[in-house]
């Protein structure tokens, strides 16, 4: 195990995020996750509506404020901002870390690059780049909820 900090999440809530991207493989799949005081976390997948979706996602305005609602609703937080690289590696592009806005919000990358193989990883914001998590998978069922 590294040294540097590590985000955890309940193993349910990671094979929901997966079988998002499985579902989708060849665009940025996409979603917010909410988080309340309790580490309760809700999925909120959205919409992608970039004009190139296999390269580049864009939430669905509508959608996002909707999710924004109702973890709002929940007492929740954003936790995390979630998206997948069907071709490309679990890594952030540039454009990924140009567009970042949420600077207290998780980034987790999904890559669906090597064929029969998955790789999620995690991010926080720094200035003008990514910092990586170690990402940690608790088998804790009760915090979850997915919201399609």
């Amino acid at each position: 195990m590294s040294s540097q900090p590590a985000l955890y999440l309940p193993r349910p809530l990671v094979n929901k995020l997966l079988a998002h991207a499985q579902q989708n493989p060849d665009v940025e799949v996409c979603g917010l996750i909410g988080s309340d005081t309790s580490s309760n976390k809700n999925y909120y997948p959205i919409d992608n509506v970039s004009s190139v979706p296999g390269c580049r996602f864009l939430l669905d305005a509508p959608q996002q404020i909707s999710a924004m609602k109702k973890m709002r609703d929940r007492q929740q937080s954003l936790f995390a901002i979630v998206h997948s690289h069907p071709a490309a590696s679990a890594q952030p592009s540039q454009l990924d870390i140009d567009e970042s806005s949420y600077k207290d919000a998780f980034y987790i990358i999904i890559s669906l690059n090597t064929e029969g193989v998955l790789e999620m990883r995690a991010f926080t914001q720094q200035q003008n780049s990514m910092s990586e998590l170690d990402l940690i998978l608790e088998d804790k069922t009760e915090y979850l909820t997915v919201q399609e």
